[in-house]
């Protein structure tokens, strides 16, 4: 059975997960208190509603506890909506509830009332743009904890023809090469460590945040 994920909120962060999940083949129950929106959802979500989600019985008929996970994504228009929301599906019993912030306040309220995790998109994707910005080799970055990133990077021009032995990113740089990305179209392979890296190449590695702009410039 596929993945069944309740979206509250239509606005450009829910929107666009909505329309995501629903590429990939998740089951999206889209909802928004707000019919322009759920008719734009309506061409590709599973399923959509017009209710307010701050009204316990509308947010009760959408079933949240049968849903494998539920996302509050409740904008800026009303910080207020998002707390209560956020609330009411954990004391409904909802199985795992993502929160939308908007700020650290924001956060930490969504956390105690009872969010299993919050996200904060602008913030993400500011931290994302950031760092591909400043490394230019950066095509994809994922932030695995902490300090700890999933980055997908153009192999830098010194490193086409040698393999992961001469060049010693771990020991050098602290970088773990898990995966290459080769060919067009492209395929994901595991990594050999004697084979030459190829012009077209895309490294995928797990390291910290500091060593990219280092792996960038030390090759």
């Amino acid at each position: 059975m596929n993945q069944q994920i309740l979206i509250i909120g239509l606005g450009q962060f829910g929107m666009s997960l909505a329309r995501t999940l629903s590429d990939k083949g998740v089951e999206v129950l889209a909802v928004d208190r707000r019919k322009n929106l759920v008719d734009e959802a309506s061409a590709f979500a599973t399923e959509v509603v017009l209710a307010d989600a701050t009204e316990e019985p509308e947010l009760a008929r959408l079933q949240p506890t049968r849903r494998d996970c539920c996302v509050c994504a409740i904008g800026d228009d009303s910080k207020e909506a998002s707390i209560i929301c956020t609330a009411l599906l954990r004391q409904m019993g909802a199985p795992w509830v993502i929160g939308r912030a908007n700020n650290a306040m924001h956060r930490r309220i969504l956390l105690l009332v009872g969010a299993h995790q919050v996200v904060n998109p602008e913030e993400e994707f500011g931290r994302r743009f950031a760092n591909r910005l400043l490394n230019r080799h950066v095509i994809a970055d994922m932030p695995l904890g902490e300090d700890l990133h999933l980055t997908e990077l153009s192999i830098h021009p010194s490193m086409i023809g040698r393999s992961l032995i001469e060049l010693a990113l771990p020991k050098r740089f602290g970088v773990m090469v898990v995966a290459i990305r080769r060919g067009s179209p492209s395929r994901v392979l595991q990594p050999n460590p004697k084979e030459p890296l190829e012009a077209d190449d895309r490294l995928i590695i797990v390291s910290s945040e500091t060593a990219l702009p280092r792996l960038s410039e030390g090759v």
